[in-house]
């Protein structure tokens, strides 16, 4: 089950299966060059949190205050989350990538999806098998 993070701009590699785009705008580059093969803004973060991330038009907000909006964002996106959840679960491999200002993966919105998409699976092979049939 594996998901990795990258930047958009980082080399493609065989390894990175499914490359899914989860920005909020798409960047442009010339037809054939993209090296996503979906995007979902949706799993990006809203304008508004972004802006006041990179201190567009006043003083930014703390990370921790960035991770529980970005947390409360994908609460509202959850049958995508789970779509992704559920990818994984069977074994397909999916990059999930972001913007080339997101030097630092600790402190990215990708990461934070991550780990969502990371602990579903992990409670979806734990939980016990759904019971089928009538009784």
């Amino acid at each position: 089950m594996p998901l990795y993070t990258k930047r958009w701009s980082d080399p493609a590699q065989k390894s990175d299966g499914f490359r899914l785009l989860i920005t909020t705008s798409k960047p442009k580059v010339a037809k054939g060059k993209q090296t996503w093969d979906q995007w979902y803004p949706e799993l990006a973060p809203s304008k508004n949190l972004e802006a006041a991330f990179r201190s567009k038009g006043g003083t930014a907000i703390s990370w921790d205050e960035f991770r529980r909006r970005y947390l409360e964002e994908m609460q509202a996106q959850g049958e995508l989350v789970d779509s992704l959840v559920d990818l994984v679960a069977e074994g397909k491999t999916i990059t999930l990538l972001c913007d080339t200002a997101c030097f630092d993966a600790e402190y990215c919105h990708r990461t934070l999806l991550k780990v969502i998409v990371d602990e579903k699976v992990t409670k979806k092979a734990q939980a016990p098998p759904e019971k089928g049939g009538d009784s």
